[in-house]
């Protein structure tokens, strides 16, 4: 067997953020480093500048070296992650029989939303949010209702309420996409909020889908709490993936999981539907969710590092932008307002200081005058990424 080449090696200790150079990320073919001219400095789509983990670079040079390129099957992977959730999250409610292997989590939500939605039936989601909520649900014919994120970046559940009895209104099966933790605003959703989630949507007849990738990437002192884990979430869904937390987005896997009472709906999903993983992303996420966690909390502290670095930039370059270092996830969600660059500043720092950052405005009400910035890269680029933006005021 061929070593591990020293550019996808990581030792558990050291942070995955500050070892690759940007002529090493600039020979990159993804989408995030070939979307843009080489001048433009990307801070934008959810990828990190980090080497595989070394148990994931193990896994898959393993199987290539076997030719192990067929079809997923098996369970390796929901046991992978009911042991993760039992080490990193105190949950031991994630039942491998209740679980089913799907493409990705987007391609998995548009699945459960087929199992327990009708071709019309409406789909509420917190905005401003990940914008692919909107593209894939309404793809698939529903219309989407949005519920607006409080001034804190959490829950109102005023906002909810109204909108899960305008969504009940039309006598569908109503669904609320939760976003857990949130895209864009980084916001952990407490126990008392999801259990107030759970009870609400139960006393209105929605049923719940939550897209809880992000979840092993949490700041210090904060802490995930799975959905399926409070009380009253019984009939709820869940997606689950390592792909964000070990950036592993081009390794297509994610698994759906059940509550005890959805049992029976995720039971009829479709078989042709696990056909769609890839098997070596399957080994790779399973690698990384049983062997990585070492690797993953050198990226924990390094992110910690980067928001507070982040902060400190913005106090002293760009005063006049208003950050709150999230809780959760490796981005950036950033007030732009008081610059008055409109509502889509993020094509002002594209154009005026070539960095490329997500334009605030795709992510729906409340998003105008906001950009995201993709903190999972190097203290360096995010050094660079700030002093274009400020040169763009000049």
């Amino acid at each position: 067997m061929n070593s591990i080449p020293r550019d996808i090696s990581s030792p558990g200790a050291v942070d995955p953020l500050s070892q690759l150079s940007l002529e090493q990320l600039r020979r990159r073919t993804s989408m995030k480093w070939r979307t843009y001219p080489d001048d433009v400095l990307p801070l934008w789509v959810a990828e990190m500048d980090v080497p595989l983990a070394e148990p994931v670079a193990r896994a898959i040079l393993d199987a290539v070296a076997l030719g192990d390129t067929g079809y997923p099957a098996g369970t390796e992977y929901a046991e992978a992650l009911a042991e993760f959730a039992t080490k990193r999250w105190d949950w031991d409610g994630l039942a491998v029989e209740r679980t089913a292997i799907v493409p990705d989590v987007m391609l998995g939500i548009v699945e459960m939303l087929k199992l327990v939605s009708g071709p019309s039936d409406p789909v509420v989601v917190n905005c401003p949010v990940y914008p692919p909520f909107y593209q894939f649900v309404q793809n698939l014919g529903r219309p989407v209702i949005e519920a607006p994120l409080g001034p804190d970046g959490r829950i109102d559940f005023e906002v909810l309420e109204d909108a899960f009895e305008r969504a009940v209104g039309g006598r569908g099966r109503p669904v609320y996409l939760l976003c857990s933790p949130h895209n864009p605003t980084g916001t952990v959703h407490t126990a008392a909020e999801l259990a107030d989630v759970a009870q609400l949507a139960r006393t209105c007849g929605v049923r719940v889908v939550a897209d809880e990738i992000h979840a092993p990437i949490v700041a210090r002192g904060a802490a995930f709490v799975p959905y399926l884990s409070v009380p009253g979430a019984e009939n709820g869904l869940s997606l689950m993936s390592a792909s964000k937390a070990w950036n592993l987005a081009g390794l297509k896997a994610a698994l759906a999981v059940a509550g005890p009472d959805a049992a029976d709906d995720l039971a009829r999903i479709p078989e042709e539907v696990s056909h769609g993983p890839s098997h070596l992303g399957i080994i790779a996420h399973t690698a990384a969710l049983r062997d990585g966690h070492a690797w993953l909390d050198a990226l924990l502290a390094g992110l910690d590092d980067n928001r507070r670095l982040l902060a400190d930039l913005l106090t002293e370059h760009l005063p006049a932008v208003r950050y709150e270092p999230a809780q959760a996830t490796y981005l950036a969600w950033l007030d732009c307002r008081a610059l008055d660059l409109g509502d889509d500043p993020a094509a002002v720092f594209l154009a005026r200081g070539r960095v490329a950052l997500n334009s605030g405005a795709n992510f729906g009400t409340g998003g105008a005058g906001f950009v995201r910035l993709n903190l999972g890269t190097s203290p360096d680029l995010i050094t660079e990424g700030v002093r274009r933006m400020a040169a763009a005021l000049d």
